[in-house]
């Protein structure tokens, strides 16, 4: 474990480096699964606004353990049943766990809900898809960690799920490859259409 705790240390530096460009000092953004803090800690100081969430009250005690910044809060939320009003964040940042949801499709119904029109969705997620080896991690992983993937994505299928829930796909790059590859999907809510107004 501590051998794949260093490349997912790595992996998570490398999802940082991708979603900081995409944010603002004006923005307010919201983390769901934000485990021990992962991407709120390294990213907090690029926004106004961080609210990092996650349903283990076990990972926020952790988490509120490194908080340095004004603009960090954590707190015990379910991500399938959110206590935020409609079009809140300029932002939902979803910790790498998409794939090990049993209903994930709920989290993105609230993740649409509350991020305005033309916000940014950053989903990273481990795609294990459907061959052979990839299953053997998955498989290997659950056994050592104690982590079900319950959707075994590849790519395509990953921006297809993301896209059917009203979501643009912006970008997706991989990450980490060798292990257990990672998309580091952007995607932003659409704007209405003004002109159908």
């Amino acid at each position: 474990w501590r051998r794949l705790g260093k490349r997912y240390t790595a992996l998570y530096a490398s999802v940082c480096t991708r979603i900081r460009p995409r944010l603002g000092r004006e923005m307010n953004v919201l983390e769901l699964a934000c485990g021990t803090g992962q991407l709120s800690i390294p990213l907090c100081g690029a926004v106004r606004l961080w609210e990092a969430t996650d349903s283990s009250p076990e990972m926020i005690v952790e988490a509120k353990k490194e908080v340095r910044s004004c603009r960090l809060y954590f707190s015990v939320q379910d991500a399938a049943c959110l206590p935020y009003a409609d079009e809140t964040f300029d932002a939902v940042v979803i910790g790498s766990t998409l794939h090990a949801l049993p209903d994930p499709e709920s989290v993105l119904l609230e993740s649409f809900r509350v991020l305005k029109p033309g916000g940014l969705l950053s989903p990273p997620s481990s795609l294990c898809g459907q061959s052979r080896g990839r299953r053997l991690r998955a498989y290997v992983l659950a056994r050592i960690s104690d982590f079900t993937v319950y959707h075994p994505w590849n790519a395509e299928d990953f921006l297809d799920f993301i896209g059917s829930h009203g979501f643009s796909v912006l970008d997706a790059p991989m990450l980490g490859a060798r292990f257990l590859p990672l998309c580091c999907l952007a995607a932003e809510k659409p704007c209405p259409d003004a002109t159908a107004l």
